[in-house]
């Protein structure tokens, strides 16, 4: 009997004001499962992780997070919408999400931003999340800056904090948006330390990378998404060392 899905997509196609910019993506990712998603820019890769949690709407195709699929209806434009809001905001509570710039409320310090949730998305009572904060701070090596606001912080801290605050609502699922591509060369290795810690877990994550090295040494499952479609995928070992698609091979030639 096959394993449930901890994230599910089916023919999933998106388009803006006409251009279509995902055609028709499908994928699994099963618990514990590292994803890594690769591509060009403009593939959609960004795209179709957005779609995942409901910050874009899909123009058709069908999401579902551990079996249980959004519930959508027609809209105006003729695409999709979210049918049912609370059932949006209750799965994408406990899918957890890392953007490209940190995202961080700038006016809280760095545990503040890591209990917001917990204690007023959760309603975890904020003696219990702000010891849970703590130890997810001392993980990621910023408990000293737990009093610090985000704009003190290097970038490197900006998105350790950030991936403190996604842990803090214990999700099912884990999404990155390119987590280094923002930060100086010299702070790449710090953030991909954490995810790598996070991937000896067994979490289930998506990640969409430009860092090839660290895809092949991370994922268990590779997508090389290219012009809206998954033109290939398999395991690292196939992906990076007998990849099939012309395209994929000038892809990771260009991006060594």
């Amino acid at each position: 009997m096959e394993r449930r899905a901890a994230i599910e997509i089916r023919d999933l196609r998106k388009s803006f004001a006409g251009q279509e910019v995902l055609k028709g993506v499908s994928l699994k990712a099963h618990p514990g499962d590292v994803v890594a998603v690769i591509g060009g820019s403009g593939s959609g890769k960004s795209t179709m992780l957005r779609c995942i949690n409901m910050l874009e709407t899909p123009t058709s195709g069908e999401i579902s997070i551990k079996g249980e699929s959004y519930t959508m209806r027609p809209s105006k434009d003729g695409g999709l919408e979210p049918a049912d809001r609370k059932q949006v905001q209750r799965i994408r509570a406990h899918l957890g999400m890392v953007f490209q710039n940190f995202n961080l409320w700038p006016h809280r310090t760095v545990l503040q931003n890591v209990i917001e949730a917990p204690v007023h998305v959760l309603r975890v009572p904020r003696a219990e999340a702000t010891a849970r904060a703590e130890a997810l701070l001392e993980r990621v090596g910023l408990i000293e800056k737990r009093d610090t606001y985000p704009g003190y912080l290097s970038g490197g801290q900006q998105q350790r904090a950030a991936i403190a605050r996604v842990l803090a609502v214990e999700p099912h699922a884990m999404l990155f948006d390119e987590p280094t591509s923002a930060l100086d060369p010299e702070l790449v290795g710090e953030v991909l330390s954490v995810i790598r810690d996070l991937a000896t877990e067994k979490r289930t994550m998506i990640i969409v990378t430009h860092e090839m090295a660290f895809a092949r040494d991370v994922a268990s499952h590779v997508i090389y998404l290219r012009d809206g479609i998954i033109e290939e995928q398999g395991n690292p070992e196939q992906i990076f060392g007998t990849p099939q698609s012309p395209h994929l091979k000038q892809f990771i030639s260009s991006v060594k």
